[in-house]
């Protein structure tokens, strides 16, 4: 039998144990942030050399140059034509699925003309604009993600990025063709097979074969999260996540074996990840318990998944769906399923999630493949603030300021009169020069 936590929300102590549950801290390990470090520098000075040389040692490659270590688009375009017909056709078909709905996300630039008496002739607006270049981070060794591929790949596209760069790790030189061929798809310009910290530093700072980039984003291990939040403000970084979550808020009237494998779904990624059932049914909660001990032996991952639910999963009885809710946000999970008769109407309730589920059909490993939403998601409660990953974080925006002679005169005034408040003439005279013109 599973040791999954009950938590009851008339319980005295049940706001105490639930932020018990809920408290995590990325572990930052001496060890690999010095280890890291002296990678990063190395490659900063010695560029190609070092990331041949780490790449050697710890992915087992007998490369003597980066000439070896990049792949064309020949090979991109033969892995792809190279999956089987079903395989092919589904990674086609998420890939169109993500770029439909990234192309419904591009921000536009605005302007407007001063209204106000006395600017005539003043403009005042944004321009957006797409990064130049962007390094994508996809894993490698033990696992493969094509799917972070498409992910990744397909908003810096839809948002213009100029040149899209991957790197993706090969041990022993096995390269995953599904990755390749997500690659393909998703107009990556240049493929660098090389992984870890020396990947990212060859990223941020450039070498004599990779470009620097200007924002590095993707999911790697603990070298390569220390490493992005080392050379962070030399690039931007899209997150540095957390364990996978999920939240379910059900009314007791799904099949409890669907939300057991629901809850599964996120157990199965790491000991660490956050499976929690929130419902206003004590017998409905019993019911999915039992299905969890039932199904968990048939689970490839299954000490994977017992860990995790033992670890931070928890079965949570409330008073009903309004404060099943309440808990929703103070959670702020990463994804959310709405697992009702009525769930539209629930929407409106949540405030803060990286994705929400809505009805008993909307499962989460949809939208971590194929729905089209980014499952690039905020982690950690961090949905309080910070979005899913999308075509916004490959651009920037400038403001856009036209000062006519009359402009200048009003706002001259008001500039200087400020200016000379916080002790910086500098400032007020700069105005002041334009106060006399015309």
């Amino acid at each position: 039998m599973i040791a999954i936590k009950r938590l009851t929300s008339r319980d005295s102590d049940f706001r105490a144990r639930l932020d018990a549950l809920l408290a995590f801290e990325a572990a930052q390990d001496q060890a690999v942030d010095e280890c890291v470090a002296v990678i990063l520098a190395d490659v900063k000075a010695r560029g190609d050399a070092a990331v041949v040389e780490y790449t050697r040692r710890f992915d087992g490659l007998g490369v003597a140059s980066m000439d070896e270590l990049e792949l064309s688009q020949d090979e991109l375009q033969r892995a792809l034509a190279g999956l089987p017909p079903e395989q092919r056709a589904a990674l086609t078909t998420a890939a169109e699925r993500v770029r439909r709905y990234h192309e419904r996300q591009p921000l536009q630039g605005w302007q407007y003309d001063d209204p106000d008496e006395g600017m005539r002739g003043t403009m005042l607006g944004q321009k957006v604009t797409p990064l130049d270049r962007v390094g994508l981070y996809v894993p490698g060794g033990k696992a493969s993600y094509p799917s972070s591929v498409l992910m990744n790949a397909i908003p810096a596209h839809v948002a213009g990025v100029g040149e899209l760069i991957m790197v993706v790790p090969t041990p022993a030189g096995e390269h995953n063709p599904l990755v390749l061929a997500a690659a393909a798809l998703a107009g990556v310009n240049r493929v660098f097979t090389i992984g870890g910290a020396q990947a990212v530093a060859a990223l941020a700072y450039g070498t004599e074969t990779v470009p620097q980039v200007d924002k590095i984003v993707g999911p790697g291990n603990a070298y390569v999260a220390a490493a992005k939040r080392r050379v962070f403000g030399i690039v931007g970084i899209d997150m540095v996540a957390g364990p996978s979550e999920i939240l379910v808020i059900c009314d007791g009237h799904t099949d409890p074996d669907w939300v057991a494998m629901d809850l599964f779904s996120q157990a199965e990624h790491d000991e660490l990840a956050q499976s929690i059932l929130v419902c206003p049914d004590a017998t409905f909660i019993d019911r999915v318990a039992a299905a969890i001990d039932r199904l968990l032996p048939t689970m490839p991952r299954r000490e994977v998944i017992r860990a995790a639910l033992e670890n931070r999963g928890a079965l949570i009885l409330v008073r009903d769906l309004d404060e099943a809710c309440e808990i929703a946000n103070r959670v702020a999970p990463e994804h959310l399923e709405l697992s009702l008769a009525d769930a539209d109407e629930w929407v409106g309730r949540i405030r803060h999630a990286g994705a929400i589920f809505i009805g008993r059909h909307a499962s989460e490993s949809l939208g971590d493949y194929c729905a089209g939403p980014n499952h690039v998601l905020p982690t950690s409660g961090s949905a309080r603030f910070s979005s899913p990953l999308g075509v916004y974080d490959f651009q920037k925006r400038s403001s856009l300021i036209r000062i006519s002679p009359a402009g200048a005169r009003t706002l001259g005034r008001i500039a200087a009169t400020l200016a000379y408040g916080e002790g910086l003439p500098a400032h007020a005279r700069s105005a002041e020069y334009r106060l006399a013109e015309g």
